[in-house]
């Protein structure tokens, strides 16, 4: 009886504001947090009007919609439901081999030279100790990110001409007799196009590395000096272990958008010489869907790559899950 009554003596009431606290319903949740809801709001309604609503209009890709004199809404759903015609269409057609040859070769040579680069520059900066090289070397590098492409697109055309730089500096050590027409071979256009991705987006990107290094913890380095661990041991062996889950985090972002070949860039690059190796989905869902008229057509073609992007971002964190990895969910 006495342990009983010390038992119930040493019981632990909660504290009247906490009880039931994980039990709540929604309705308490939003009363005593409102405040916190009343600044989600904002990015909540965006989020609703510019990525959800929308959707509706996906319904289109499964229609043979032309638009007319009429009311959209009614005409919209009223008219001919093909199925999935307009995707048989796309994938028997003699242009899918070719848009997905080109996006996937551009896509995966804009990520095998993009991925690896911010990385790079962000430990190079790191490692630079003099602080105004430091931050001229990171706004340097930052200034092709805000660059339209219709200006970097221009850049590109004249250090690729035949009596550009490059041609230039080719001709002058010898290397090449004649200049090279660079924006008149098709092969090299998916080479050009990666390099001009990396160039303008590496600095921009870094900024992210440079992010999760600045959260490491300093007595990590100092620890390692007293060892006797060079620059390049402590970089190996902190540093980049320490940025592995932001490193993994991008690569499935990254990867899910392998068909995001681009717009701008191979809309403004490419000429009837190299359309053979610059039409990417994009650039065909555009001129088809628009130019074109084919609306229902081109929102095929559209849905086709963003269930595609669906599928690899969720095969790829499910592969980075059963490898014990970070995963985005």
């Amino acid at each position: 009886m006495e342990s009983l009554m010390k038992a119930e003596t040493n019981t632990q009431v909660p504290p009247k504001g906490r009880r039931g606290r994980t039990g709540s319903s929604l309705g308490n949740r939003l009363k005593e947090q409102k405040l916190l809801f009343l600044l989600m709001l904002p990015a909540f309604v965006v989020t609703l009007l510019f990525s959800y609503v929308p959707m509706f209009g996906l319904y289109m890709a499964f229609t043979n919609y032309s638009p007319g004199g009429g009311p959209f809404f009614s005409q919209f759903f009223t008219t001919e439901f093909v199925g999935f015609e307009w995707f048989h269409y796309f994938f028997t057609s003699g242009d899918f081999y070719r848009v997905m040859r080109n996006t996937l070769a551009q896509s995966f040579l804009s990520l095998l030279f993009g991925f690896p680069m911010p990385i790079l520059l962000a430990l190079m900066i790191n490692e630079v100790r003099n602080g105004w090289f430091k931050r001229t070397f990171q706004t340097v590098s930052y200034m092709p990110h805000f660059i339209s492409w219709v200006i970097a697109a221009n850049i590109i055309i004249t250090v690729l001409s035949s009596g550009g730089v490059l041609n230039g500096i080719l001709t002058g050590l010898g290397i090449v007799d004649e200049p090279v027409q660079f924006m008149q071979k098709g092969p090299l256009f998916w080479w050009i196009i990666a390099i001009a991705n990396t160039w303008k987006d590496m600095g921009f990107n870094a900024i992210m590395y440079l992010a999760a290094i600045s959260a490491i913890n300093p007595e990590l380095y100092e620890v390692a000096k007293v060892d006797g661990a060079s620059r390049l041991k402590q970089m190996l062996h902190i540093t980049l272990p320490s940025i592995r889950p932001t490193v993994i985090i991008l690569a499935i972002l990254a990867i899910g958008g392998i068909l995001n070949a681009g717009f701008d860039q191979q809309y403004l690059l490419q000429n009837n010489t190299v359309l053979e190796y610059s039409e990417v989905i994009d650039t065909y869902t555009y001129k088809y869907g628009l130019q074109n008229g084919m609306f229902s057509y081109g929102a095929a073609v559209g849905l086709f790559k963003s269930a595609v992007a669906f599928i690899l971002v969720l095969s790829v964190n499910t592969l980075a899950k059963k490898m014990k990895e970070q995963s985005l969910f």
